[in-house]
């Protein structure tokens, strides 16, 4: 299977979006629907500093998503740098602090990171080390000193995405969290950056 990786920029969002948001419902199980209400977030986001996205495309005959040169979108990554005034640094200071964490030691984790907002790769494309390669291609040559990321917990850590995190390095911050207006469980995961060329290889 023949996969290119693509950097996705605002300006093509009306060809691009879409086709993203649709491969983000399939893979989180999500309701129809939930784009709508998903799409002007996402468009917020591309609005913050260090904004970056990359899409993966695969063959025109693929039915998996929109197209974007001739293929057709089956994976999307995105974030930006994080910073002090959006929602999630929020969070993630309250969660921090909520775990034990000193004054000293938040700042650090959190003075400068780049915030991987969305990975996902359409249910009939995974296992395929798609997602890895979105991943090698959306942090290369960031300039944050790390990564941080959430996901859901899953029993015992055991689903792809969370195989994936752990493959490349990435450690425990937090667990068990609750993001305000979500009743369900996430971690918090992070690791330094630059990833090695080898990284993903683990």
């Amino acid at each position: 299977m023949s996969v290119r990786l693509v950097g996705l920029v605002p300006d093509d969002a009306g060809d691009w979006l879409n086709p993203a948001l649709d491969v983000y419902v399939e893979a989180m199980g999500y309701p129809r629907g939930t784009q709508t209400h998903r799409s002007p977030l996402w468009r917020d986001h591309m609005r913050r500093p260090g904004w970056t996205a990359v899409g993966a495309y695969r063959s025109p005959d693929d039915a998996t998503g929109g197209t974007a040169g001739g293929g057709s979108l089956v994976g999307i990554a995105y974030g930006y740098t994080g910073a002090g005034d959006q929602w999630w640094h929020q969070q993630l200071c309250a969660g921090l602090r909520h775990g034990g964490y000193t004054r000293e030691q938040i700042d650090e984790i959190t003075r400068d990171y780049f915030e991987l907002t969305e990975l996902h790769v359409h249910p009939r494309l995974q296992g395929h080390r798609i997602g890895e390669a979105l991943l090698a291609r959306l942090l290369e040559g960031r300039s944050e000193s790390s990564v941080l990321l959430s996901t859901p917990e899953v029993p015992a850590d055991d689903n792809r995405a969370w195989r994936l995190y752990r493959r490349v390095g990435f450690a425990d911050l937090l667990r068990h969290f609750s993001f305000a207006g979500d009743p369900r469980p996430f971690a918090v995961l992070g690791r330094r950056l630059p990833m090695g060329p080898h990284d993903d290889q683990q």
